[in-house]
C-alpha cells in the first residue's frame, strides 16, 4: 500500500491507497513544530480505525509547499513506516513536466495537480485550487504545468476585512440568497461570495483568450463544492485530485523503473 502526504500551507493531508482505491484519507492542521513521532502518534491511531498499520505500507510520496515541514515529514517515513519516500520537488526527475521561466519555482502541489488533470481530464485545462491562496494553473496539450495565476484565497480575504476593519464582524463564508445584503454580515458574505465568483469567471477568460484555445476548467480544494454550481465556468469538481495525482505519480515513476 501506499502512503500519500500532501503539506500545504493550511493543512497536511495524507491518503493510504491501494492501488488507485482509497483506503483511508486523513487531514491535520499545518504546524512546522510537529515532530514526526507525534504525526506517527495522531497517523497510526487513525489509521487503526480502519484495520491499517504500518507495516502494510511499502511505498511513500510526500509533496510541499512548507519546506519546513518536510523534514519530520521524511522522517516520520522513513523511522515509522521504514521506507523511502519520494519527494516532489528533491531534485529528483519524476516526470513532470514545468514549461515556466523558472521551474524550480513552481509550488509541488501545482505540479501534482497539473499531472493529474491532464492523466484524468486530458488537456488543455485550467486548474481552479481553492487552498490558502486560490490558484489558477494552466496544463498544456502535452501536460506540462505552464503557468498561471495566484489570488489571496477567500478565506484570508475574509481575515484581512476583519482585521482591518473596526466595525466588520468575523464570519464564515458561505452563499448568500441575493447579491443584495441588507445588514452587514450579508452584505459581507455577498461581496466575498460573488466577488470570487467575478475573479474566478474574469481569470479564466483572460487566461482562455491569452491560450487562444478551448479549455476545461477543473476545481478542486476545500471550498471548490461551494463554489460549484454559482457560476457556469466550472466544468467539474475534483476534491482529491492531489491526493490522486501522488498515487498516479508513484506507480508510473515505480513502473519506469522496472522498464
Amino acid at each position: 500500500m501506499l502512503l500519500a502526504v500532501n503539506s500545504g500551507n493550511t493543512n497536511v493531508s495524507f491518503a493510504v491507497f491501494e492501488g488507485e482505491t482509497f483506503k483511508g484519507k486523513w487531514r491535520i492542521s499545518k504546524n512546522v513544530h510537529r515532530t514526526a513521532d507525534e504525526y506517527a502518534v495522531w497517523l497510526t491511531q487513525l489509521m487503526g480505525l480502519r484495520a491499517l498499520t504500518p507495516d502494510k505500507i511499502d511505498g511513500a510520496i510526500i509533496a510541499s509547499v512548507v519546506p519546513e515541514a518536510l523534514f519530520s515529514l521524511k522522517t516520520l517515513v522513513t523511522e515509522h513506516f521504514h521506507c523511502k519516500p519520494l519527494i516532489i520537488g528533491d531534485g529528483e526527475s519524476l516526470g513532470i513536466k514545468a514549461a515556466v521561466d523558472r521551474p524550480e519555482q513552481a509550488g509541488a502541489d501545482r505540479l501534482v495537480n497539473s499531472f493529474a488533470a491532464h492523466q484524468r481530464y486530458g488537456g488543455p485545462l485550467i486548474i481552479v485550487d481553492f487552498g490558502t491562496a486560490t490558484t489558477f494553473d494552466v496544463v498544456d496539450d502535452e501536460g506540462s504545468y505552464a503557468g498561471g495565476a495566484i489570488a489571496p484565497g477567500i478565506n484570508l480575504s475574509l481575515e484581512a476585512l476583519y482585521m482591518a476593519a473596526a466595525k466588520l464582524p468575523s464570519i464564515a463564508i458561505q452563499r448568500p440568497p441575493s447579491v443584495i445584503g441588507k445588514s452587514t454580515v450579508p452584505c459581507m458574505q455577498s461581496g466575498v461570495f460573488w466577488g470570487y465568483v467575478g475573479l474566478i469567471e474574469g481569470l479564466v477568460a483572460r487566461i482562455r483568450a491569452e491560450y487562444g484555445a478551448p479549455m476545461k476548467v477543473i476545481a478542486t480544494g476545500g471550498l471548490a463544492p461551494l463554489f460549484y454550481g454559482a457560476t457556469d465556468v466550472i466544468e467539474l469538481v475534483d476534491e482529491d485530485l492531489t491526493l490522486r495525482g501522488l498515487a498516479s505519480l508513484y506507480a508510473a515513476n515505480r513502473n519506469a523503473e522496472r522498464s
